[in-house]
């Protein structure tokens, strides 16, 4: 997969068939990006999880928060990631382990071994 672009296509096939997003590096702080792209998401109609082991246990966006995603209860289709790209592939390792169909990684999150990763295990990336 070519991560510099992606055919709308390609994104709009994810979109449809998720239902559930877990927000890796969400953040309760409003002006955050991760906080803004969660309430979107909700306001679509996804049901979204946040994670972060900083605000485990409290609420983000009226979800509960979880420290990772290994202690989401549910299954999760998407995993969208906001944590710098030297970091994402934690993320995107925890992603594979869960059980993620999709790793989402936000604008300027680049992780391409980890991409690697999440495709060789079944996932899609982005």
């Amino acid at each position: 997969m070519n991560h510099e672009s992606y055919p709308d296509d390609y994104l709009r096939e994810i979109l449809e068939q998720v239902r559930t997003i877990a927000v890796v590096g969400a953040s309760p702080r409003r002006e955050r990006p991760s906080h803004g792209v969660m309430a979107y998401l909700q306001r679509h109609g996804y049901r979204t999880i946040p994670v972060n082991p900083n605000a485990a246990g409290d609420r983000i966006n009226g979800e509960r928060c979880y420290a990772a995603l290994a202690e989401v209860p549910e299954p999760i289709d998407m995993v969208d990631v906001f944590r710098r790209s030297e970091a994402a592939g934690d993320a995107v390792d925890q992603a594979i382990a869960a059980g993620a169909k999709v790793v989402w990684m936000q604008l300027g999150v680049r992780d391409d071994a980890a991409a690697a990763r999440a495709e060789a295990h079944g996932s899609r990336s982005s």
